[in-house]
């Protein structure tokens, strides 16, 4: 496709100025003019590679991170023997954020030239990108050709892992605390046995292996540590309730944050972890495992999935859970803590779980709920709005002595807290030998 260039229009504006000053007596310049322009531009044109011709690719990574700038690029070549200027408009969601998606290169010839941009995405998922217009201008550059070129590409956008940080801390705490347990007292509430060792002051007498004390003559002690490869499922709720916003930011991923969080700390403390992705059908399913590549396969089965706005099935995601998985586990439930959906859903469902499982329910609560309700108010607006959330959060404390009541432990928590808050609770579970 032909496309005019700026220089054209502004040789043509150029040449309207002569033809105004030439004498009234000669109308046939204009038709002159005119008609040598067109033929020019013809020619540029017609001189102008076909952007088939030119080799373009385009240089994506195959992952980045919700937030984190990523460099991408393309790469032109050029097979004829005189330079080339070339122009590239890129198919880029608007959600990528790209700091320019067009880019203007001058090639050399039978050579190569490169443009650089950089994404900032603000969206989880999938990113086809397949369409790329390329155009090349002619000798003159009064007239460029045009044409749509086939670049496919894939862009993963995973979510943010925020808390990894707190993660680390608490499998360097988790590490110690093991072995000052085994080497001073023995103590903890892991039942797996570990070694036999010498009776020192600070030891239990339940302790005392009688038959080793009876053989060595000497009191003999057996010593435990917290068990290892029991199995943790996290069921994390994609329906409705989780594409609110809390802090600007949609409830599933500050629950996503919360699971990769255990999820590491887990696997790395010898425990297996496991995923469900559920709402109105269970979307995915990650078995238990504690390789080291778990936490990228549990990344995998997260980073496309959006909430969809239907009511979320947990009796149908409980029966597959417990159907797929049914040795004794952590199940750790990521959703909202809200009394209405909870009420007529979750809570009949539960006694599934509780009765052969431990159950951890976690969900994010909206620091300006909190605000609100402790607020003054100075005007009919906000005091409606301080009795909303003052109702909000007695709904809140009402589904979460219930679900206490059930067997559950809940952790209820603002989204800077949630993982840390999910970890220990995870860590607490494993030291006092309750899985």
């Amino acid at each position: 496709m032909p496309v005019p260039t700026g220089r054209l229009a502004l040789l043509a504006a150029a040449l309207a100025v002569v033809v105004l000053l030439l004498p009234l007596d000669m109308p046939w310049a204009l038709l002159v003019v005119n008609g040598g322009l067109l033929a020019v531009a013809v020619a540029d044109w017609a001189l102008a590679p076909p952007p088939g011709r030119i080799g373009v690719e385009r240089v994506l990574p195959g992952v980045a991170v919700l937030g984190a700038a990523v460099e991408m690029g393309w790469v032109v070549h050029n097979p004829t023997g005189r330079a080339l200027q070339v122009a590239l408009a890129d198919e880029l969601a608007p959600s990528l954020q790209a700091d320019a998606r067009r880019a203007s290169l001058t090639v050399p010839p039978a050579g190569r030239a490169r443009a650089r941009t950089s994404l900032h995405p603000r969206r989880r998922g999938r990113f086809e990108v397949r369409e790329l217009t390329v155009r090349v201008a002619g000798p003159l550059g009064l007239v460029a050709r045009q044409a749509a070129r086939q670049v496919p590409a894939t862009l993963r956008v995973l979510p943010r892992f925020r808390s990894r940080d707190e993660a680390e801390l608490r499998i360097e705490r988790a590490r110690i605390l093991e072995v000052g347990l085994r080497s001073a007292k023995g103590r903890g509430g892991g039942t797996e046995f570990e070694a036999l060792r010498e009776y020192t002051v600070d030891d239990e007498f339940r302790r005392i292996d009688w038959a080793a004390t009876a053989r060595t003559g000497r009191p003999i002690v057996r010593t435990y540590r917290a068990e290892r490869n029991q199995s943790v499922i996290l069921l994390l709720d994609a329906g409705r309730t989780m594409a609110a916003r809390v802090g600007g930011v949609p409830r599933v991923e500050h629950a996503m944050d919360a699971v990769l969080a255990l999820t590491t700390v887990a696997t790395r403390l010898g425990d297996r972890a496991g995923l469900v992705v559920f709402d109105s059908e269970v979307r995915a399913v990650v078995p238990p495992g504690h390789a080291a590549d778990q936490v990228a396969r549990v990344t995998d089965a997260m980073y496309a999935v959006e909430p969809r706005l239907v009511e979320s099935d947990y009796r149908g995601a409980f029966v597959e859970t417990l159907v797929r998985f049914p040795r004794r586990s952590l199940l750790v439930i990521l959703s909202e803590l809200a009394e209405q959906a909870l009420t007529e859903t979750m809570l009949p469902a539960l006694p599934l779980l509780a009765r052969d499982h431990l159950v951890v329910l976690a969900g994010a609560t909206d620091p300006d709920v909190a605000s609100w309700a402790a607020a003054v108010p100075t005007e009919a607006g906000t005091a409606y709005r301080k009795a909303a959330a003052v109702a909000a959060l007695e709904e809140r404390r009402r589904v979460v002595h219930r679900l206490r009541a059930l067997g559950a432990t809940v952790v209820d928590e603002p989204p800077d807290r949630l993982a840390a808050r999910l970890c220990d609770a995870y860590l607490q579970v494993k030291a006092t030998g309750r899985l």
